[in-house]
């Protein structure tokens, strides 16, 4: 019998494979469409999702980064965060999700063509697919559909607006060895270093308007890119999905499938990949139940400091003095960027 089912193949649904098949498990991906996957992303790896993904074996490819730049988009002051544990690397998601793919085939992980919609489970096991496993993990996204189909989607937070993600490449030279997250009063610009003629920018907004409209938000960052030629725009939300729980009976929830907060700390893949060999180990001890408890300490600076963050970013008296006041405490930027590291 399978041992882990993984409904998606995206980065987490790899990760969580390649732990599988390294633990001696046997491990079948299911994914409806094929590798690689382009998304809205941010694109950029942390330090510890670097570390990990090379301790799986996975090659990471792509532009090094050595900290946070906070940029006040009025006044153009910045607060600056630099790593402690060595750089992140900015990747672009179809490179990390087709190294993630190749490693998990070296390790003989099936990856079948399906989507996994039903999910019929006992004490044995699980049905789904057409396939039976002993357990199902589900990797398949922000609007995971298999958390849906269970009812384990929390309901929208009450009087908090929907956060969206726009993302597109341009053709420019990286100007900083950094990620630079530049702040406007009404959404926030993240630009990545992704090689040497290459970079991302992901926009984060509640307003729903055209990628150039937000983009123009930013007068400093849009004048750098203008004359630079730039890739289609992908858009994803909204952000903030809640799952009542992270594991089902036999079913257990990975990547954002099993909950997020928001893009705006840049935690995601590196908590994916983490939680995903969490998630392994619980599975092999004999333990699935503690998998919960796990995913809620390994994930607790992350939601203690997005929601900090997100709540302040919302407050009109707060959210102008957020670079102002990380410029004025450099310490306590460092180790808050480092925490997340």
């Amino acid at each position: 019998m399978i041992d882990l089912l993984i409904a998606g193949g995206g980065p987490a649904g790899l990760a969580t494979a390649i732990h599988g098949a390294l633990a001696g498990l046997e491990t079948v991906v299911v994914e409806p469409r094929p590798t690689p996957i382009d998304k809205a992303c941010g694109e950029g790896l942390m330090p510890g999702g670097v570390r990990h993904l090379r301790e799986l074996g996975v090659p990471v490819t792509g532009q090094p980064f050595h900290g946070i730049r906070y940029v006040d988009g009025a006044s153009g002051r910045h607060a600056e965060g630099l790593f402690r544990s060595g750089p992140g690397i900015g990747a672009r998601r179809t490179e990390l999700q087709a190294a993630l793919a190749e490693r998990a085939a070296q390790l003989g992980v099936r990856v079948l063509p399906g989507r996994v919609d039903q999910v019929r489970q006992d004490v044995h096991g699980i049905d789904a697919a057409g396939l039976t496993a002993r357990y199902l993990v589900a990797a398949d996204g922000l609007h995971s559909p298999v958390r849906r189909g269970l009812g384990l989607s929390a309901p929208p937070a009450p009087r908090r607006p929907a956060r969206y993600g726009l993302r597109r490449h341009y053709a420019a030279q990286p100007w900083s060895d950094l990620v630079e997250v530049h702040w406007s009063a009404r959404c926030e610009a993240y630009v990545t270093p992704l090689a040497p003629d290459r970079i991302g920018v992901a926009v984060l907004t509640s307003d729903q308007a055209p990628f150039d409209v937000q983009l123009a938000r930013f007068p400093v960052l849009a004048a750098r890119l203008a004359a630079a030629e730039g890739t289609p725009v992908r858009g994803a939300g909204p952000l903030r999905q809640g799952a009542r729980v992270r594991v089902a009976g036999r079913v257990l929830f990975v990547g954002d499938a099993a909950g997020y907060v928001d893009a705006l700390t840049g935690e995601g893949l590196t908590l994916a990949v983490t939680a995903a060999g969490e998630l392994v180990r619980c599975v092999r001890a004999g333990c699935p139940q503690a998998y919960e408890q796990a995913w809620r300490d390994l994930s607790r600076s992350y939601r203690a400091l997005t929601s900090s963050l997100l709540w302040a970013r919302h407050q009109p008296r707060l959210a102008p003095r957020i670079v102002p006041t990380a410029a004025r405490l450099p310490r306590v930027f460092t180790r808050a960027v480092n925490l997340l590291a």
